[in-house]
């Protein structure tokens, strides 16, 4: 029994250390350290992605830089899976989610979000060859969208049309930049993506090749997440994107990269 003690003993001391993250506001040992973990998607153009020397860019990759050196943290840019995002964040490996991360109420359970900085759609393309024009042509096809994403979320809510898809289910890929391929090769009838993602891709592409469908599937605002804990960091970011907007400097990354 003795001998079981120190062992217990040990056990809770780090049950409690890998609850820590999670549970306290990390802002000053943040700054201590001066650095902070950026989560992303290294593939959400223009957002954020590798350019042809295999470096990090984009709107975000750009904004974050900005934000995090004027609070006086270096930003460290990790790519994650998606799919895991919020487990990322709540388990300590990155400190904020900041890709192009829609703002919803389920995910509001999970973490704490930034003030807004950007409006999407999530809409819907097809080849230019196809009979499907509205959403409700979308029945008995087979739609595809990003694993774990809020083009998930928005189709899945619309039960009329997600129970009737083909075979009662949306497909699912990792990346963004699979949905074009399995549209492109037939086996999706249609995608539904990010405005802000599918419009930039398609700049690269033959635009005469498809459609993007007038109906939609809802618009969403951009944020930045964060533990629930980490209360000062959301503040400070918040102070700082608000400067940002207001000198200019949000403008000036933005025109980089996206042409409204």
């Amino acid at each position: 029994m003795k001998k079981l003690i120190p062992i217990l003993l040990g056990l809770l001391l780090l049950a409690g250390c890998a609850g820590g993250t999670k549970n306290e506001d990390t802002f000053d040992a943040m700054m201590e350290k001066g650095e902070i973990i950026v989560g992303l998607d290294d593939t959400f153009v223009p957002m954020g992605f590798r350019n042809p020397q295999g470096e990090l860019v984009g709107f975000d990759v750009d904004l974050a830089r900005e934000i995090f050196t004027r609070i006086g943290l270096t930003p460290k840019f990790q790519p994650i899976d998606w799919s895991l995002k919020e487990s990322e964040l709540n388990s300590g490996n990155i400190d904020v989610i900041f890709n192009g991360y829609t703002i919803t109420d389920a995910r509001k359970e999970k973490v704490n979000f930034s003030t807004p900085y950007m409006e999407n759609t999530q809409i819907i393309i097809t080849l230019a060859s196809s009979d499907i024009n509205s959403k409700e042509d979308l029945k008995g096809k087979a739609v595809s969208v990003q694993k774990e994403s809020s083009a998930y979320d928005a189709v899945s809510k619309e039960t009329d049309i997600y129970e009737n898809l083909k075979n009662g289910e949306l497909i699912t890929f990792d990346s963004n930049l699979d949905l074009f391929l399995d549209l492109e090769a037939g086996r999706s009838d249609a995608i539904v993506l990010d405005e802000v993602f599918a419009r930039y891709v398609l700049l690269s592409k033959n635009i005469e090749d498809y459609r993007i469908l007038e109906d939609n599937f809802g618009e969403e605002e951009y944020g930045i997440g964060f533990r629930k804990s980490d209360k000062t960091l959301l503040e400070k970011t918040n102070e700082t994107l608000a400067e940002l907007i207001e000198d200019g400097t949000f403008d000036e990354i933005k025109k980089v990269y996206i042409n409204d």
